[in-house]
């Protein structure tokens, strides 16, 4: 080697210019994190799916109302239903058989003979 060529300096590693990567950088920054960014994309879709469940669920159940109301109208014996199980209603020449409710209250070692009820009269001998 000459000592032409060991004098001359090295070529310095090529560094990016920082302007275009700083600008690079915030592009992609909105891309991502902007009000129209692919974040805000995906959870708007997301939000748009939630809402067609809940309109899908809404008109079903406005299907079932809008049937209740025209059997409401035009059916006697739903109608019939209805009244004599919401309000309790009976036809004049129906007989009702009201029970009432007998609680049993469990016979334990020590306690006394619940009302209603004799005492066991106890064994011969003791």
């Amino acid at each position: 080697m000459t000592q032409a060529e060991t004098d001359s300096p090295k070529p310095l590693p090529r560094r990016l210019p920082i302007v275009p990567v700083l600008l690079a950088l915030l592009l992609l920054g909105f891309a991502l994190f902007g009000d129209r960014g692919i974040l805000r994309a995906l959870q708007a879709g997301r939000q748009k799916a939630a809402l067609q469940e809940e309109v899908r669920q809404l008109e079903a159940a406005n299907a079932e109302l809008r049937q209740e109301i025209e059997s409401l109208r035009n059916d006697r014996r739903y109608l019939e239903a209805i009244a004599r199980k919401e309000l309790g209603m009976v036809k004049d020449d129906e007989l009702v058989y009201q029970f009432r409710s007998v609680q049993k209250i469990p016979r334990t070692a020590g306690l006394a003979t619940p009302p209603g009820e004799k005492e066991a009269a106890p064994p011969p001998g003791q």
